[in-house]
């Protein structure tokens, strides 16, 4: 599936819940619970994501010339948050998420619209280090 298939469900999923914040919070919250378990190796600082409200921490491998991300973070709403983003980009071939318009799909899915300030900046960090590895990993290929 690509990215934009991915963002489409995901927006599509997000207009089934009224304006309310809960109800958005809660389907985070669930997804958080799904995300699988981080190998603790990978909860060191290496990978922690700075900014965060919470700590946070996401790993990548290209495995077939795709990325592919694992993570964990230690409050529910940011575990959502990350597993909602490691839906739409693991999987990826770095290129793809290199073009992707992050920031569109977030006004569609109107996740800033309901986060605080400091989940907002959360959000921009993580998406910034997803697009850092994949950065990463393209430069590697050439």
């Amino acid at each position: 599936m690509s990215i934009k298939e991915i963002q489409d469900e995901i927006v599509d999923e997000f207009s089934m819940f009224d304006d309310s914040t809960s109800e958005k919070l809660e389907y985070l919250v669930d997804l958080g619970k799904s995300l699988p378990a981080l190998d603790e190796k990978y909860k060191t600082d290496d990978y922690l994501i700075r900014g965060c409200q919470s700590d946070l921490w996401l790993n990548a491998e290209l495995l077939d010339g795709k990325v592919v991300f694992t993570a964990s973070a230690a409050a529910m709403i940011p575990r959502g948050i990350i597993a909602l983003l490691i839906r739409v980009f693991s999987n990826q071939t770095p290129k793809d998420i290199l073009d992707d318009d992050t920031a569109k799909f977030i006004e569609r899915a109107k996740l800033n619209n309901f986060f605080q300030m400091t989940r907002s900046n959360g959000l921009e960090k993580m998406i910034k280090q997803i697009k850092l590895y994949a950065l990463a990993f393209n430069v590697k290929k050439k």
